[in-house]
């Protein structure tokens, strides 16, 4: 996809959502819900039929309620105004909601929650509102996007923007939920803008930062066309251009009418004056600006205002593309990764009798050429499915707790046997820099630990309890580590201090019991065992020192009986 077809879908998407009765539909919900007498309520909301098993949900609010900046974080919503505790993620822990609308949305939570159970067999089900309305039927489209066996569209007119920088980045996380919100504003509508700063961009000499942050698609209109737009800054950059060129400023409690707009609209010119635009433009991502500009009512202007939009909206179009163009597809990529563990079997298979998989990554470079060149192919592979097991870690915890779970068990199989087979590389290349101790405390890359954690949660009992076949592949992927430390730990055994002495005999006891049970367990696999691997070297060349201090170590045992020639 071009940048210029990412830009320019803007209007091809406004041009659908015109086309289908979608916008239409919600509207006559709403003009319905409006002739409705309030009755002292703050807001009213009614279920309409749609189509033949649809639903639309629509939400108005009385023309008294008053629209007000006041926020409410995350951490001040208690009882009845907290069921969207999970919407906050471990990297996006807090987030800020406008006062009015939760407790609007507070004030129905009961009925909302009865409604609530009952939508789950619509399809398409559409939540809809009207200015303070609309920000209701965010919230209450926020809180079915929890389940995840519900899918609304939540169609807004009007409505202000809902919360600040944690609200609009936990959504946008989230493709799913981004892509389930469209705002239709009117450039002759005031209450969407009202909660931007009038200092956001432009005016003033010192910019000041927007609190409220928009998320979702915006379907911005004038009186003869409208544009779609997606990339939040652009988003607030528009409205807020919107807003110093609008004559209705005043009149902040009636909602706006988009009937005669949505009329309008639907008989307009598509893309009227597109071929003249683009006749004299050399730029046609600029001329695709321009082109959108013009459709909300903001364009053909001059003034340095408008060239600082056009060159700040351009540059997060190129942004945006570069950003969907570089996205994480773990289902694409699955196949490459498939193929880069292959390489890694082959590898292990054919240095089996080569002192093992470990050892034999670890000495190639004295083994020849072809050695080396093994090797190198094995780095390749090795870096490709690092990377890709860092991105998805790092998409795990962007995600709350209940889709994190969700989330490492489709992938935890794969995970695991990629800890196993790629760490102890690693920890070889590690050790193989002089003066390096403690991987594990030391080295040890955060995504190795998580997808153990992972891993341990998933099964907290351990397995493998009642195995008569040793693995494959070592369960514990930091096994060779220890080995490492227990070569260092012998020396020092040998030739070091008192203190290091001490020290030394206190950790070869615990390895030698770490050991048994790995072995007793068949946690481990028979390449630690092959002649001239780290561990035999370890036992070989320190046996005589392990068993003048360590003669009742369980593992001196099993290795001076050559019991492990019989390991399999």
């Amino acid at each position: 996809m071009s940048q210029v077809s990412l830009f320019s879908s803007g209007q091809e998407l406004a041009n659908l959502f015109l086309s289908s009765d979608l916008l239409h539909h919600s509207w006559i919900t709403i003009s319905d819900l409006s002739s409705h007498p309030y009755i002292n309520k703050p807001i009213l909301f009614k279920v309409y039929p749609y189509h033949s098993n649809g639903a639309i949900v629509a939400f108005v609010s009385s023309p008294t309620c008053n629209l007000q900046k006041e926020m409410v974080s995350s951490e001040e919503l208690e009882g009845s105004q907290s069921p969207f505790d999970f919407i906050s993620t471990k990297l996006n822990p807090h987030f800020s909601v406008n006062k009015a609308a939760i407790t609007l949305f507070a004030s129905l939570l009961n009925d909302l929650s009865a409604l609530k159970e009952q939508l789950g067999s619509f399809s398409p089900l559409i939540i809809t509102g009207v200015s303070l309305g609309g920000s209701v039927a965010s919230l209450f489209t926020l809180w079915l996007l929890k389940d995840s066996n519900k899918r609304p569209t939540c169609i807004t007119f009007g409505s202000p923007l809902l919360g600040d920088s944690g609200l609009q980045q936990a959504i946008s996380e989230r493709s799913s939920w981004n892509s389930s919100f469209l705002h239709v504003v009117s450039n002759q509508d005031p209450i969407p803008r009202s909660l931007i700063s009038p200092t956001n961009v432009f005016a003033g000499s010192i910019p000041q930062p927007c609190i409220y942050k928009p998320f979702g698609m915006f379907l911005l209109c004038s009186d003869s066309d409208c544009s779609c737009f997606e990339e939040p800054e652009s988003v607030l950059d528009l409205m807020t251009e919107m807003n110093l060129n609008s004559q209705h400023q005043d009149n902040h409690s009636l909602a706006f009418d988009y009937e005669q707009v949505l009329e309008r609209l639907n008989h307009r010119v598509i893309l009227k004056g597109a071929s003249q635009l683009f006749q004299f433009s050399v730029d046609q991502l600029q001329a695709g600006i321009d082109l959108q500009l013009e459709a909300i009512g903001i364009g053909g202007q001059q003034t340095s205002n408008m060239n600082s939009i056009r060159t700040k909206v351009k540059k997060r179009v190129e942004e945006s593309f570069a950003k969907k163009r570089n996205a994480f597809d773990p289902g694409k990529k699955l196949n490459k990764m498939k193929e880069a563990m292959t390489w890694l079997e082959w590898y292990k298979k054919v240095t089996l009798k080569e002192g093992g998989y470990y050892d034999s990554y670890k000495r190639s470079e004295y083994r020849g050429r072809d050695a080396v060149k093994s090797r190198q192919e094995i780095v390749k592979h090795q870096r490709v499915l690092t990377k890709y097991w860092k991105t998805m870690v790092a998409e795990g915890e962007k995600m709350p707790q209940r889709e994190e779970a969700v989330f490492r068990t489709r992938w935890l199989y794969a995970g695991t046997n990629y800890r196993r087979m790629v760490e102890p590389l690693d920890i070889a290349a590690y050790y193989m820099k002089p003066g390096n101790t403690d991987y594990v405390n030391l080295g040890r890359s955060e995504h190795y630990k998580k997808l153990e954690e992972w891993r341990r949660e998933d099964n907290p009992s351990g397995s493998g309890n009642d195995r008569r076949k040793c693995v494959s592949l070592t369960e514990d992927s930091c096994f060779w580590a220890y080995v490492e430390e227990a070569i260092i730990n012998s020396k020092r055994l040998r030739e070091g201090s008192l203190q290091e002495k001490e020290n030394a005999r206190e950790y070869l006891v615990n390895f030698g019991e770490y050991v048994m049970n790995m072995i007793r367990s068949y946690s481990v696999s028979s390449d630690i065992f092959q002649l001239h691997s780290s561990f035999m070297n370890w036992w070989q060349e320190y046996r005589q020192d392990i068993l003048s201090c360590l003669s009742n170590l369980p593992l001196a045992f099993y290795m001076e009986n050559e019991e492990y020639k019989s390991y399999a």
